[in-house]
């Protein structure tokens, strides 16, 4: 079977804090033929793990790409890459999501009010404003 998957059956497969459904989030993960991760999946991911759970962003990183590492998963790599880049400078990994997939179509300069996100994507090399 070839599955898209929800947030929260990543969540349970990675965190186990309910058996019964981590035991049938890893039941449906093993037995797919294809794994879709959609970037909004892979957003709310970070943000439940961090905000929720209390990770750390290295943490988080690993189990993104433990993730990415299984055969059968189909993600859009180069914006996950992306997204991780900047999580693993201290950023938010949707911010680094964003200014990739809008980059891919068409947009030039990455806007935003959030200094951080500013300063971590100007520091990349990429072109980002920050609004006042």
């Amino acid at each position: 079977m070839k599955v898209v998957v929800d947030t929260n059956v990543l969540v349970r497969a990675v965190m186990q804090d309910d058996a019964v459904q981590a035991r049938i989030a890893a039941a449906v993960l093993t037995d797919a033929t294809l794994i879709a991760v959609t970037l909004p999946c892979l957003c709310e991911f970070v943000w439940v793990l961090l905000r929720v759970y209390g990770l750390q962003a290295a943490d988080v990183a690993v189990a993104i790409r433990a993730l990415l590492a299984a055969a059968n998963v189909e993600v859009n790599r180069p914006a996950v890459e992306a997204g991780l880049s900047v999580l693993e400078l201290g950023g938010d990994f949707a911010d680094g999501v964003i200014a990739f997939e809008g980059n891919w179509l068409g947009g030039e300069v990455f806007v935003s009010f959030d200094k951080k996100a500013v300063a971590i994507l100007s520091a990349q090399g990429q072109s980002a404003r920050l609004l006042k």
